[in-house]
């Protein structure tokens, strides 16, 4: 299962094959999901979805990969963004640490219950991994965009 946001209309997705006859399926669309999906809620959608299959021999894949028609902007920084994040030797510590910290914000800046921040996080803010080359500091972050509460 790939919930990447940027799988979206006019993507070329290439995949591994690993035996013969391999099988392929699509589910799981999503009308909204924020980018790292951080507590698996996203606007669950059904969709109809059309596909063309190509085989690509001797491709050499060890994982998927994909190509965008274009920007994979939402469009959604037009005010800004609140930006929290986690700092250390983990990188999924320092993600828990960056969502931690923007449910704690969202909860107590616009007074909602914290697991809805949290669910908002999921499908509206955008988890990145801004800097690798201090190690052990590595730095993940959480932009939540600021027009979702205007």
């Amino acid at each position: 299962q790939l919930d990447i946001r940027d799988l979206a209309a006019g993507t070329t997705l290439y995949l591994p094959v690993e035996v013969a006859g391999a099988l392929f399926s699509v589910g799981d669309t999503h009308a909204a999901q924020g980018d790292g999906e951080v507590c698996g809620t996203a606007i669950e959608s059904p969709m109809d979805v059309v596909l063309k299959l190509d085989l690509v021999k001797d491709a050499r894949l060890k994982t998927p990969r994909f190509t965008t028609p274009g920007p994979v902007t939402r469009h959604l920084d037009a005010k800004g963004y609140e930006v929290t994040t986690g700092i250390g030797p983990d990188l999924m510590t320092g993600a828990r640490e960056a969502v931690a910290q923007m449910v704690d914000l969202l909860a107590g800046r616009y007074h909602i219950d914290p697991v809805e921040a949290y669910m908002l996080a999921s499908v509206c803010g955008d988890l990145r991994i801004s800097e690798i080359v201090d190690m052990p500091n590595w730095v993940v972050s959480f932009y939540f965009p600021r027009c979702v509460f205007e």
